[in-house]
């Protein structure tokens, strides 16, 4: 569905733009996402290590990504859960990148699953499980009156 218009899956988020996230590769249910080293992302200047949000960040772009290639049609996506084991910290002055795989799609929910590293998987940053719901811009179900139903002011 993405195919040569990778660069619009990013190109859309101000954050992403900003932090320089870059699509790298994308494929049926799968994305590769890159985020140059910058001196104004690093979270300790004495080490010159990424700050873990920035990490953060970038795995989730990456996961929103993997399910965006999964779909086959486009509908909103939300993450719902994002669950992120730091292994190591982030080698100064070198880009991360994250590999990120849909591995099920349901009719409401999408499971992920990343790995954040310098180019060697074996040697990983972090490794991360999340679920995205999909749909997620729907209308919601009409309000209730909260007089009619206990809830009153």
């Amino acid at each position: 569905m993405i195919g040569d218009n990778k660069d619009m899956l990013l190109s859309t988020i101000p954050f992403s733009v900003a932090t320089g996230m870059e699509v790298v590769e994308v494929g049926p249910a799968r994305a590769r996402i890159r985020l140059p080293w910058r001196a104004d992302l690093v979270g300790n200047p004495n080490t010159g290590v990424l700050h873990g949000g920035i990490i953060t960040a970038l795995i989730d772009n990456a996961c929103g990504c993997a399910v965006i290639c999964a779909l086959p049609a486009m509908t909103s996506i939300a993450t719902l859960d994002l669950r992120i084991d730091y292994l190591r910290p982030a080698t100064p002055g070198e880009a991360v990148i994250v590999d990120a795989e849909c591995y099920r799609l349901t009719r409401n929910i999408a499971f992920i699953r990343a790995l954040a590293h310098h180019g060697d998987r074996d040697d990983a940053i972090a490794h991360s499980v999340s679920t995205f719901m999909l749909g997620a811009n729907r209308a919601p179900a009409k309000d209730l009156d909260r007089k009619d139903h206990g809830h009153g002011a």
